[in-house]
């Protein structure tokens, strides 16, 4: 079943992990994508990979931190395939693991700059094409971070829970221009990222990883795909009544 057929995604961070699983399915279910990000090859690998599929994609090269990168994309992205229905915010980055007083106004600002700025800039910037277009869904990756707290990465929790606040907010101001804003809210999702942390850590990547499926009452972290389906879902007109609203993904991790 194509469940957004005849509708323009544009997914940030869909180069890797829950982006690139997000990029597959959108196409699968007919909609064009395209594809952005900082990481070029694994960019245009995705591209590829919708095509040999039989979609529809473009890679585009966005620091989504960068005003001037985010305007040009997305107005060419509007250009090419004639509209944007469907954003996802998805690119992110987990910055340092140090105590609040020890992480620089540099290490602060760099995390800020994609996880915050990132979303406000790419939302500025696609919802004068969706009330062009009459309608819209922006759907805004947070984590379970931005509802709970865990002692550690203390700029990528308060990120997350600005973009919690920031899709609530934007869901008020252009419900009256039928653009829906909704949050995502992953679990641990065994992806580049987490495998990075896994790597970084003492312990080793085995270890880590039984430890973080043991959080989670379902027994074990997921796969991009299981956040896939979610922003599947929003980017549907299944949810046309839903908006600013909250959808955990995380295996039980929260209800604890």
């Amino acid at each position: 079943m194509k469940r957004v057929k005849g509708k323009v995604a544009v997914v940030t961070g869909g180069a890797l992990g829950i982006g690139r699983a997000a990029c597959l399915l959108l196409a699968r279910e007919g909609a064009k994508v395209a594809v952005t990000d900082i990481a070029d090859e694994e960019g245009e690998k995705v591209t590829e990979e919708i095509k040999e599929l039989g979609g529809f994609a473009k890679y585009w090269h966005v620091d989504t931190s960068n005003e001037d990168e985010v305007s040009s994309a997305f107005s060419s992205i509007a250009s090419e395939f004639g509209s944007i229905d469907i954003l996802v915010n998805n690119a992110g980055i987990a910055g340092v693991n140090k105590p609040t007083h020890e992480i620089s106004e540099e290490e602060w600002e760099k995390v800020m700059g994609v996880n915050v700025k990132g979303v406000f800039l790419c939302t500025k910037h696609s919802i004068p094409f969706m009330k062009e277009s009459g309608a819209g869904s922006i759907i805004n990756m947070s984590s379970i971070y931005g509802l709970v707290g865990a002692a550690d990465l203390p700029a990528y929790h308060a990120t997350k829970g600005a973009v919690r606040l920031m899709s609530k907010n934007d869901a008020l101001i252009y419900a009256k221009d039928n653009i829906r804003v909704n949050s995502i809210h992953p679990g641990f999702i065994w992806t580049p990222l987490v495998e990075g942390l896994a790597k970084d850590s003492p312990e080793g990547v085995e270890a880590f990883r039984e430890q973080l499926d043991s959080r989670h009452p379902i027994g074990h972290v997921g796969e991009p795909d299981d956040i896939a389906y979610g922003v599947l879902y929003l980017a549907s007109d299944e949810s046309k009544f839903v908006t600013g609203s909250e959808l955990i993904i995380d295996g039980g991790y929260t209800a604890q």
